[in-house]
């Protein structure tokens, strides 16, 4: 088992993509992009409480987030039946699915109204992407009806701080601030068990 070095080598990647392209959202969701596909082609790195499910509803919880709140890494843990409501990000994001599959349906606003565009599913490996620019606004579910999924979502800024929208679909929204499900995160430094 690799342990947390994968996860380590990846922020240290995105740290450095980052500060090379700190304003070039494609060249960001291309890089991220192809360090998540890698990093969630392995399913040795996450710690078991960042990939558990809760009875009641999905879990987010950050893996990371760069000091200067440029990026976060999160897992999101889902049970069956597990869905978020219709929202947006307003930040560049990527999501790769680590464990089961997920679905998720695009939405954009007419007139205020929160209009579906289209469902996909992602499988273990596959790769999504969001931004204002190319599309923000979804609703993602656990596509398993008998087990979790976990996906692991990078986003160009601390997600959990960032003031977002839900829509409703007939029409409204309200703002919110979604937070994180832990109060700790994985420990990226300690090499004492490598």
């Amino acid at each position: 088992m690799a342990g947390i070095s994968r996860l380590r080598s990846f922020v240290r990647e995105l740290t450095t993509g980052v500060d090379r392209y700190p304003d070039d959202e494609l060249r960001l969701l291309e890089l991220t992009s192809d360090l998540l596909r890698d990093l969630v082609s392995h399913d040795d790195w996450i710690p078991p409480a960042f990939a558990e499910a809760h009875p009641d509803h999905y879990q987010q919880y950050v893996l990371h987030c760069d000091p200067l709140e440029r990026f976060s890494v999160v897992s999101f843990v889902w049970g069956p039946g597990q869905m978020t409501p219709i929202h947006n990000h307003t930040v560049w994001g990527v999501i790769g699915i680590l464990r089961g599959s997920e679905t998720c349906e695009e939405f954009q606003l007419e007139d205020g109204q929160a209009v579906s565009t289209g469902t996909h599913t992602l499988e273990v490996g596959q790769i999504d992407r969001v931004s204002p620019t190319i599309g923000d606004i979804h609703r993602v579910a656990n596509a398993r009806p008998d087990g979790p999924s976990v996906s692991i979502h990078v986003y160009g800024a601390n997600i959990g701080a960032v003031e977002r929208a839900t829509f409703d679909p007939d029409g409204g929204s309200s703002r919110f601030i979604s937070g994180y499900s832990n109060d700790v995160t994985p420990n990226l430094w300690d090499r004492s068990e490598e």
